[in-house]
């Protein structure tokens, strides 16, 4: 084969309507990540590295696992090599690691052109077209309705020789938004996932901002670097947990009055030195 490996996306469909699950953007459980990791391989060191939308970040690296579990749905997107770029022969561990009535495999490598979906029933393998637009991987199963424009070469442009008359991509991009109902895109709905990395790496380190000081704070510091007390308008400042409007124009408005007074009394004070 002219391809090692690919990504993988699992869809694990119980629901009646996973389009109507996705349009409501869950949120992904990282418990729900952990469990099925264990269940893959409960000697896999699991480090969480994220939370993101799946359409919208980057491809998983080697031994990462992006997994999102929703009622009736779960996606799982990580790395296949070799023999399980034939779809029929993807890893039965993880083909059914999840209870599911439908299973979808839509797999991608586009540096070489190849790409591929499969979809089982239970554990019933219904369709199976995988390859790069010169070299047929697979071809299982009857064809579906929405592949018909494509192989009548109504999409792509042929490429001429002896080739599939549609690039493998494209018609399995149709594939997962035909069964889906929905686009999984840039301009489909976020699909909340947790990334996880399976090959002992530390958690990565997230700094956390310091605290944030209010205008009121700020204006009593200032303060007591000029060595001014007369400031006791804003004694109890931080019962207001954010600055707003009024307080800054007001904290400005005394502020100024104080470093006007500081400033009179300083030169008064230098205007008398000098005389004597």
């Amino acid at each position: 084969m002219d391809t090692q490996s690919a990504v993988l996306t699992l869809w694990y469909v119980t629901a009646a309507d996973p389009a109507e699950v996705l349009r409501g953007e869950p949120k992904a459980d990282r418990g729900f990540g952990r469990k099925f990791l264990a269940q893959l391989n409960p000697s896999l060191p699991v480090t969480p590295i994220g939370q993101f939308p799946l359409n919208r970040s980057a491809e998983p690296g080697a031994s990462e696992f992006y997994v999102g579990g929703y009622p009736g749905v779960t996606v799982v997107q990580t790395i296949i090599h070799d023999d399980q770029l034939i779809l029929s022969q993807l890893s039965r561990t993880l083909r059914e690691a999840v209870p599911a009535t439908e299973i979808y495999a839509f797999a991608s490598n586009a540096e070489t052109g190849y790409a591929g979906f499969a979809h089982w029933t239970g554990s019933r393998l219904r369709r199976s077209l995988c390859g790069t637009r010169f070299n047929l991987y697979e071809d299982h199963g009857l064809p579906e309705t929405f592949e018909a424009p494509f192989w009548a070469g109504e999409i792509d442009e042929p490429a001429g020789g002896i080739s599939l008359p549609f690039e493998p991509l494209t018609i399995t991009e149709a594939a997962q938004e035909f069964w889906l109902g929905i686009e999984v895109g840039e301009d489909g709905p976020d699909v909340d996932v947790v990334g996880y990395a399976t090959d002992g790496r530390p958690e990565p380190k997230v700094d956390t901002p310091p605290p944030r000081r209010s205008v009121a704070e700020v204006a009593t510091t200032s303060v007591a670097k000029l060595g001014l007390n007369d400031y006791d308008d804003y004694e109890e400042h931080d019962l207001e947990p954010e600055s707003t409007g009024e307080e800054i124009i007001r904290t400005a408005k005394h502020l100024g009055g104080l470093v006007r007074r500081y400033a009179v009394s300083t030169s008064r004070s230098l205007w008398e030195r000098w005389r004597s």
